[in-house]
């Protein structure tokens, strides 16, 4: 095992011990992207009050992105790569703390909540920059703890989430860049 890999390991066995009743209630709950129904229906308010008839812009690429980080994610990395989720791992069977369960698919790199939390986040920090700092705030909240719920559950590795972020943080600036080009190019000739 590399330096690295047993950094990684180690580094999930303390976060993933870190573990309270009151812990697994909430851990279970955020992980759970139904739950954040409402901070979406928020964000769907700030769009339509920020870009009017134009949200659907912001809509299209918010889809596009999500589809674009999902499947990266889900079915170019994990299958690439092929490294076992730590609940998968043989190793860590009496070491690790599974609140949820077994997770559904044998691989975890790179997460895919964290590449689409945080994907997301970086695409609509700019994107509703009238609301800044708040929307920063709550966008990097949300992200950071729906990934931690991740590796509290026992599905991912720290680095499983760090590069699933870098993933989503690279692809949801991207998406902002021709969001940008767009804007200038075909919202002019509207006018």
């Amino acid at each position: 095992m590399s330096t690295l890999s047993s950094l990684d390991s180690r580094l999930f066995l303390y976060l993933n011990g870190l573990h309270a009743g009151w812990m697994d209630k909430a851990m279970l709950l955020v992980t759970d992207m139904w739950v954040w129904l409402p901070l979406y229906l928020l964000l769907i308010y700030w769009t339509v009050r920020q870009y009017g008839k134009r949200c659907w812009w912001v809509f299209v690429a918010v889809g596009l992105l999500l589809l674009c980080t999902d499947q990266l994610s889900a079915h170019v990395c994990k299958p690439l790569f092929h490294r076992l989720r730590p609940c998968y791992n043989v190793d860590f069977q009496d070491l690790i703390y599974l609140p949820k369960g077994m997770a559904g698919g044998q691989y975890g790199f790179v997460s895919s909540h964290a590449t689409n939390t945080f994907g997301l986040a970086a695409f609509l920090i700019p994107v509703l920059k009238r609301f800044r700092p708040w929307t920063a705030i709550v966008l990097l909240l949300w992200a950071f703890v729906s990934s931690y719920s991740r590796i509290y559950i026992g599905y991912h590795y720290p680095g499983d989430i760090l590069c699933g972020a870098a993933l989503g943080v690279l692809l949801g600036l991207v998406f902002w860049k021709v969001f940008q080009i767009v804007q200038r190019k075909v919202w002019k000739s509207e006018q």
